[in-house]
């Protein structure tokens, strides 16, 4: 029996597609700064959530837990209090110069500690950056919003420290203004934490100078004693007052021990250092995003 051959139809004609190439991106590309910044926006509930459940469960291994983050700065006063305020007497002129070292002690501690994290935040996550797409400034800014959340039962104890121990400070009004330095430092240390996260990121040994780095800015910032002890010439006097780790110590201390309305050249110095680097940090390291967790 024969079988009929099967009649195949005429194949279509093959039609040119018009493709445009601009529209096409490159995986992993870096975005538009603008279009980087709304990607931040749009990841801000994952960046709030991961901050608290990191500072819930940061020193669960401690058996002190988050008792620790009070009792280091303490010990860290008590220490400086011996040498400086006891045996070399860098403590002469100032009023309550317990107060003054404990508001130092504390501001550094919370500053110091936001732009470390902020600092290894990127190549301390290098698997997750290896592994998903996201933008990667949300780790500094996870990271500082993580210390600043952890910074707010440490300012509480700071505040309860000085209206306890004589002598007592009362509290006042001025106490309010203590809420805006503290956002305009928090500020400050995203943009350095932005910065040194990528600089650390290409070159490791950089968090070796970290340590070095903050504390000769700790010893450099009128902590435990007097600018106008130790420096006479008005000109020097005016150019290490623009540091601005000073200035937020130096406004904190004028409204909680002094009850005074602190300078607006303070205020004005802070705000400038804050959104300035802030700025700078944010494109450095959007100009960036291509580099990080390769290598």
């Amino acid at each position: 029996m024969s079988a009929k051959k099967a009649v195949l139809p005429e194949p279509a004609m093959v039609q040119p597609l018009a493709v445009d190439m601009r529209r096409l991106t490159r995986v992993g590309a870096r975005p538009g700064f603008l279009d980087y910044l709304v990607q931040l926006w749009d990841f801000r509930e994952f960046i709030f959530y991961d901050a608290r459940a990191r500072v819930q469960s940061g020193t669960r291994r401690d058996r002190l837990g988050s008792a620790w983050l009070l009792l280091n700065p303490i010990f860290n006063g008590l220490t400086y209090y011996l040498m400086f305020g006891l045996l070399l007497q860098t403590g002469r002129g100032i009023e309550n110069y317990i107060g003054y070292l404990v508001i130092g002690i504390f501001i550094f501690q919370c500053t110091a500690g936001a732009i470390t994290s902020g600092a290894r935040s990127v190549h301390n996550n290098k698997s997750v950056v290896q592994a998903f797409n996201f933008p990667r400034a949300t780790l500094p800014i996870g990271a500082n919003l993580r210390e600043l959340m952890s910074n707010v039962p440490l300012i509480l104890a700071m505040l309860l420290i000085i209206t306890l121990v004589p002598p007592a400070e009362d509290i006042t009004w001025l106490w309010i203004l203590i809420i805006p330095a503290l956002l305009l430092q928090s500020i400050f240390n995203l943009g350095v934490g932005l910065i040194l996260a990528r600089v650390i990121s290409r070159v490791h040994d950089a968090t070796h100078l970290l340590p070095f780095v903050m504390r000769a800015w700790m010893y450099g910032s009128a902590i435990f004693y007097s600018y106008e002890r130790f420096v006479s010439h008005p000109d020097i006097l005016a150019v290490v007052k623009l540091n601005p780790l000073f200035n937020v110590i130096d406004i904190i201390r004028s409204c909680v021990l002094y009850a005074q309305i602190p300078s607006w050249q303070s205020w004005a110095t802070l705000g400038v250092w804050a959104l300035g680097v802030l700025l700078v940090g944010m494109i450095f390291f959007w100009r960036g995003e291509e580099s990080y967790g390769r290598g």
